[in-house]
């Protein structure tokens, strides 16, 4: 930790205390001096940091050392920090003359404590941050001193560090289906989940699995849960971390969402329990809890889930995994318990051979097999160790090193708290600085929570962990630390995950073992501290002052910050979070004291207001108050946090408009406003913040707010972005004109919804195609939504759609002027199109596949329409009476086609017959006429057909001429 940490403190004293203080400070105290004397005890220092380091595991002298080292560090960080923030602080007060007195406003909404303007004072500024690197530097002079009592070993010049320069694959290379030496046991689960229980047997089956932390339980648990004749045996399956406490609330809530259902909001047990009863009836389901850890009857009897399963379909099972054998007890489930034990020497053997020897099968011959199996040997049996030393020893591709790992001191250690950790304190070990403080910062996290690679990567650069000459350059190293961590199996079920709304963000998610959680945690104990907080707890939480990341958990509805802890013991904190918490107030007091906070996350609370002191923050990188529905509004002084970098403000509901200080937030990269429904006022001055990357959503309207042209000036922006323009009362030229001005089709966005609203009747067709023209995006857009208002009156596809080659998904809703499907037949990659409220088209035929009425016959050429399409979507179009048969020999339709639905297309008479030469596995019609032509569908597919019209007498004749119509045509083609 202190290592990675003075890294990063001598690039801070190269780069910002020459840079920003030579002339001024050194006139007042000769701070060059001191600043040149710090950096000289530091790199001093930093040349024994590799065996301090390794000491400190078992020698509480040299972690004393370590602590009184990484505070002078961090209070150093946070001096020169509050320099750059006057920096940044004078450069944001430099604003067009038109615009200055708004912004002078705005800047000195509360008084600063911090830093003043006028020559005087900002000289006496300069003096105290003098004076704060000489008094630091006198203790570093001593923390320097006292290193020659311990004895340490200077290391060599470190290699540059292949984990930060080489980008890695962030997936597992690991193979989940390859299990060594649990085939009984993966026999003995699979026979007991899919054999019949009889119609006597009352009690739900319990199917317990046992052993140590490390064992493989929920590796195992996984391939039954993925197993096809586990799939195919039970209806629904639902997976439920439970670690501990044991919630019965929490894990009924999450057994409610699993089978596909809304939890309800109460923290009531009944009520919830009521729910979750109505969810389970009458199918049958196999639900597995991982991790469970309570001994306390009581709580498991509070879940009441084996009686609530009595109403599921015979066969339901359910399955747990725990390290206790007393939870089985407790359950009355020993019957049915499987234990996992060590693995033997020869499956330990070849499960360490199927990692570090992957793509290199000829090193196990040349010399490194006898010293993989002794290694193997050392890891005890335990699958995890053996998985954490075979992907460290992947990379080592010299015999000297694996020897190294083999006769390691560490194995040897008696302080480590369990087992396991030994081979994890080698792997760790050998991990880059910046990777080692990158990964102990995950013990923030609580056990069983799943993190996504780019919110950690804005977590790790919130407190200054990750180094570069930009920000982007940062954050393409923080992916390769990601990488690595996934690599060396710290991090494990890494999955990609698809936004199904219309942002449609591919995010890629992963866990920690619960087995490595803990080894984080014992590593970093004394700087991150977690509580959980009971309900029936009136106490304060004793916190020592020296803990650095808090994290908060299960706080009960109205509580607040002062209920819980001393803000005298807050001081040094630099991340403050909560999880599973209702926190309903942050207090003033509370806030004013935790100065040296870089992230604060307060997300998923009952906060209605922050006081004005949250401007004193001034090191805040990171700000979460995401889904606080009650949140109205943010203080003016959030413009005077300088240095913020993310703001996550998603599904706050009530939030109206952000303050017109945003302007000054000049750092600002990520601003995350989605799903704040009420959200209509974004400032004008976000026009200014020129590094921004991400805007959600944009509110664009008449008025003093930002405009649609503002877009312009915000070239960095990428990922996604859904604009609304509404109100412009008559003046689309003028929304045209700015829209051009935006200049979208520079920005690398990926997703882009335009949503057009509140238009008038006066709007002509061409007026509307104009705009929708001069809205072109990047030509790499892989997902579409434009939404029209009920008045939107646009009569064409713009010329920029059919262009885009790598488009994945597009959705038209309310094109009130369009006669005919826009021709997307071509388009190479389209997987997705869903089409609504288009009341003039009346046929659909060869215009939407982009065919030629020449090819409509038979011919020669071979083509394909849609050839990657998979999900349909044709809704409200309320004139279509007809789908006509193209194509001919040769030409091939939706050939991928897995999913259609029509939903209140009251005059639609048929369906194509090509559609029996798809794909279709489900096809839903809704609210169409009674006497609908379907023609035979491919094998397997299931048609639900509801909410039928009954036809009227001509509605009857017109199916029937249809009818003698299609097979004319089929007899035409056959002959």
């Amino acid at each position: 930790m202190a290592e990675a940490l003075i890294n990063v403190l001598l690039e801070q004293l190269v780069t910002v205390a020459f840079d920003h203080t030579k002339e001024a400070v050194k006139l007042i105290l000769n701070a060059e001096t001191e600043v040149k004397k710090f950096r000289s005890n530091l790199k001093a220092i930093q040349a024994v940091l590799e065996d301090a380091e390794k000491q400190q595991v078992e020698n509480a002298s040299v972690r004393n050392w370590l602590d009184e080292l990484n505070d002078v560090s961090y209070k150093m960080v946070d001096v020169l920090d509050e320099w750059n923030t006057e920096i940044l602080k004078q450069e944001a007060m430099r604003v067009p003359s038109e615009k200055k007195e708004t912004f002078k406003k705005v800047c000195f909404s509360i008084s600063s404590t911090c830093f003043c303007f006028g020559p005087v004072n900002k000289a006496t500024h300069l003096y105290r941050v003098a004076t704060e690197i000489k008094e630091l530097n006198e203790k570093l002079t001593m923390i320097a001193a006292q290193k020659e009592q311990f004895g340490f070993h200077q290391s060599s010049t470190r290699r540059v560090d292949e984990q930060l320069i080489k980008s890695l694959e962030t997936s597992s290379f690991v193979d989940i289906s390859r299990i060594f030496g649990r085939e009984e046991a993966q026999a003995d689960l699979l026979n007991k989940l899919l054999s019949e229980s009889s119609e006597e047997e009352k009690e739900i089956p319990i199917i317990p699995l046992v052993g140590m932390g490390g064992m493989g339980k929920t590796t195992l648990a996984q391939l039954a849960y993925n197993n096809e004749n586990v799939k195919t045996y039970f209806d629904k399956r639902v997976w439920v971390c439970v670690s501990d406490p044991f919630d019965s609330v929490k894990i009924a809530k999450a057994i409610i969402s699993g089978t596909g259902n809304t939890a309800p909001d109460s923290t009531e047990l009944q009520v919830v329990l009521q729910c979750m009863s109505r969810c389970l009836e009458g199918m049958k389901f196999l639900i597995v809890l991982d991790d469970v850890w309570t001994e306390n009857q009581r709580e498991w009897e509070s879940l009441k889930l084996p009686i609530m399963m009595r109403t599921c379909v015979v066969g339901s099972k359910i399955v747990v995994t725990t390290r206790k054998e007393r939870v089985a007890e407790i359950m009355g489930a020993t019957i049915h318990m499987i234990h996992l034990k060590k693995l033997s020497d020869e499956n330990c053997l070849a499960l360490f051979n199927s990692i570090a020897y992957l793509g290199r099968e000829m090193d196990e011959a040349n010399g490194f097999g006898s010293i993989g199996e002794k290694i193997a040997k050392k890891c005890d049996g335990l699958p995890l160790a053996v998985k954490t030393l075979g992907a460290l020893l992947h990379y080592k591709k010299k015999k000297n090193e694996w020897e190294e790992i083999l006769n390691s001191n560490i194995w040897a250690l008696k302080e480590v708290e369990q087992q396991v950790f030994q081979p994890l304190l080698l792997s760790y070990y050998e991990l880059a600085p910046a990777v080692r403080r990158c990964l102990l910062y995950c013990a923030t996290f609580p056990k069983d929570n799943q993190f996504s690679e780019d919110n950690l990567i804005k977590l790790w650069m919130s407190q200054d962990y990750l180094s570069g000459k930009d920000y982007k350059e940062k954050e393409k190293l923080g992916r390769n630390v990601f990488g690595t961590l996934v690599m060396r199996s710290f991090f494990q079920d890494v999955v990609e995950e698809v936004g199904v709304d219309e942002y449609k963000n591919i995010t890629v998610c992963c866990k920690m073992h619960d087995i490595v959680h803990d080894f984080v945690q014992f590593l970093n104990r004394n700087e991150c501290f977690t509580a959980e907080v009971k309900e029936a707890d009136k106490e304060i939480l004793r916190i020592s002052e020296e803990v650095r990341h808090l994290t908060l958990m299960f706080v009960p509805y109205e509580s607040s910050f002062l209920d819980l802890i001393s803000p005298a013991n807050c001081k040094k904190l630099r991340t403050l979070a909560t999880f599973d918490s209702k926190i309903s107030s942050v207090d003033l007091i509370a806030i004013s004291k935790m100065k040296c906070l870089r992230t604060l996350n307060l997300s998923n609370n009952a906060i209605e207001e922050f006081p004005e002191e949250m401007g004193a923050l001034i090191h805040l990188r990171y700000l979460d108050l995401s889904r606080n529905w009650r949140l109205e509004k943010l203080p003016d002084s959030v413009g005077n946090l300088y240095n913020l970098q993310t703001l996550r403000l998603d599904g706050c509901d009530e939030l109206s408009a952000l303050p017109e200080s945003m302007g000054n937030l000049t750092k600002l990269r990520h601003l995350h406003n989605k799903y704040c429904r009420n959200l209509a006022y974004l400032p004008r001055g976000i026009a200014r913040l020129t590094s921004l990357q991400t805007l959600d959503f944009c509110p664009v309207m008449d008025g003093e707010c930002l405009k649609l042209e503002d877009l312009g000036s915000l070239d960095q922006l990428e990922g996604s972005l859904k604009i609304v323009i509404k109100t412009f009362k008559g003046k689309l030229n003028d929304a045209t004109s700015e829209a051009h001005k935006a200049r979208l089709w520079s920005k690398k966005l990926y997703f882009l919804t335009i949503e057009i609203a509140l238009l008038t009747e006066e709007q002509t067709q061409r007026t509307a195609d104009i705009l929708l023209e001069a809205l072109r995006p990047h030509q790499d857009l892989l997902h579409l939504n434009i939404w029209g208002d009920t008045l939107w009156p646009c009569s064409a596809v713009p010329s920029w759609m059919i262009p885009l080659q790598n488009l994945r998904s597009l959705e038209l809703w309310r094109f009130r002027g369009f006669e005919c499907l826009p021709p997307l037949g071509t388009l190479p990659f389209l997987e997705e199109f869903s089409v609504s409220g288009m009341d003039k088209v009346k046929r659909v035929g060869h215009e939407f596949l982009g065919m030629p009425n020449s090819q409509t016959t038979s011919s020669s050429s071979s083509s394909v329409f849609f050839p990657k399409l998979k999900k349909l979507y044709l809704t409200e179009l309320c004139e279509w009476e007809h789908w006509e048969e193209v194509g001919g020999d040769g030409v091939t339709i939706m050939p991928c086609l897995d999913h259609l639905q029509i939903y209140h297309c009251p005059k639609l008479v048929n369906l194509p017959l090509f559609l029996q030469n798809t794909a279709l596995s489900k096809v839903i019609i809704s609210g169409c006429r009674q006497s609908i032509i379907i023609p035979i569908m491919p094998a397997n597919c299931d048609v639900e057909i509801e909410d039928e019209i009954e036809d009227s007498e001509d509605e009857r004749v017109e199916t029937e001429t249809h009818i003698v119509s299609q097979i004319d045509e089929e007899i035409t083609v056959i002959t």
